[in-house]
């Protein structure tokens, strides 16, 4: 059996809530000096899981749960604050929209900074500058500063970069929703092509076709902690049956959130909305009858009075 090339071990990763900075005007205006309770929170908690050589493993769960965290210890930019992990191998990341782009560089001066942080030489550069900016789809604007570039430009610039990494290591997180009909398939070509090469892929996605097309193996994480490692369709199925006991849970919470109107608010609807209680209506007929019974009777008494 082959060594694992990613090895955690109790993994756990931990921030602080609501740490002291200065406030903005803005914050200050609207929030006064007031601040929330201080206190940590655990994002990730007791992670532990080998991955294979030539695996593509996808991350599963809600949002918040601590998926692009765990990205992120695996990549080397955030140390856990328990356990360890052990990556053997250098790593392609394409961890966000910004695909580690400065705003104020260029697309081209983007390519070769970021291409020589990641080890690429600049014979490399060189050889392959042309094939990044075809792939990218972003040759009219190469010369243009990133920070006027679209969110898809952004992606689809980086993931022509890191895909030409030649690490044995790649992290995926969500870029893959970005983008069009075309330029995905795109990189649905090079992810098979990567693949079948025996790269090893980190997939974070809530695509589950995107999933199920790439994934040998699912880790359904929930709260920050392990809740399945095993088969993609055995991560799924338990991710979308807890998807959808929450959803009930919160629509029997909301349903028994609304108030009863008690007989005092119905009685007062109901006359807001002009409606009478029935015992209210006979009552105002009886007192009219009444009414009419003594205008005819004074009536009499005034006619006799005027014979007389």
């Amino acid at each position: 059996m082959a060594e694992p090339i990613i090895q955690a071990r109790d993994i756990g990763v931990k921030f602080a809530i609501n740490r002291r900075r200065k406030l903005s005007t803005r914050e200050l205006f609207i929030h006064g000096f007031r601040r929330q309770p201080k206190g940590e929170f655990w994002a990730l908690r007791d992670l532990s899981f080998d991955i294979a050589p030539g695996d593509c493993v996808g991350i599963i769960g809600r949002n918040g749960t601590g998926k692009s965290t765990l990205l992120k210890v695996i990549a080397g930019v955030l140390m856990p604050d328990e356990g360890s992990v052990a990556v053997h191998g250098r790593v392609a990341p394409l961890l966000e929209l910004r695909a580690g782009f400065s705003n104020d560089l260029t697309g081209r001066e983007n390519i070769r900074l970021v291409g020589s942080l990641h080890g690429m030489s600049q014979r490399m550069l060189d050889e392959r500058f042309d094939e990044i900016v075809e792939f990218s789809e972003v040759g009219d604007f190469i010369d243009t500063p990133v920070k006027h570039y679209s969110s898809g430009m952004r992606v689809r610039l980086g993931f022509a970069l890191i895909s030409q990494l030649e690490h044995p290591i790649m992290l995926v997180d969500e870029v893959l929703a970005v983008g069009d009909r075309a330029f995905k398939k795109k990189c649905y070509d090079a992810i098979e092509k990567m693949l079948a090469g025996g790269r090893t892929m980190v997939l974070v996605s809530h695509n589950d076709s995107d999933l199920k097309r790439f994934c040998n193996r699912g880790l359904y994480i929930k709260a920050g902690r392990m809740e399945v490692d095993g088969t993609l369709k055995e991560a799924l199925e338990t991710y979308h049956a807890d998807s959808d006991s929450d959803t009930k849970k919160a629509k029997a919470k909301a349903a028994g959130t609304a108030p009863a109107k008690k007989d005092g608010e119905a009685k007062g609807a109901a006359a807001g909305n002009g409606a009478k209680p029935a015992g209210s209506a006979a009552k105002e007929d009886a007192a009219k009858d009444g009414a009419a019974a003594d205008d005819a009777a004074k009536e009499k008494e005034r006619a006799q009075g005027t014979a007389g």
